[in-house]
């Protein structure tokens, strides 16, 4: 059994654990709150201006990646010709 002078320690571990807990039940309502007006503002955002602009930088995003495809392509088209050429040097300086 547990002695009287332990009890009082365990009371008042249990009160500070509940006044603790209390505390981050409050917190944890306020950053809930502030979570949920977030969530609602860019709702708001999305439905007037976001949207839009949405599909504008999604359009831009298209339009750059078609641009890099055609220069990778393009550089892999002067790779090869860069190494057709050497290959060609190369041999030209054996001939001799």
């Amino acid at each position: 059994m547990a002695s009287s002078a332990e009890k009082p320690d365990l009371e008042g571990a249990i009160r500070e654990l509940e006044a603790v807990l209390l505390r981050l039940e409050a917190e944890l309502a306020s950053w809930r709150r502030r979570a949920l007006q977030a969530e609602a503002r860019l709702g708001e955002l999305m439905r007037t201006e976001g949207g839009g602009k949405l599909g504008e930088l999604e359009g831009r995003n298209l339009a750059l990646e078609e641009r890099v495809q055609a220069a990778t392509a393009r550089l892999s088209d002067l790779i090869s010709r860069l190494t057709f050429l050497e290959e060609q040097r190369g041999n030209g300086r054996s001939a001799e």
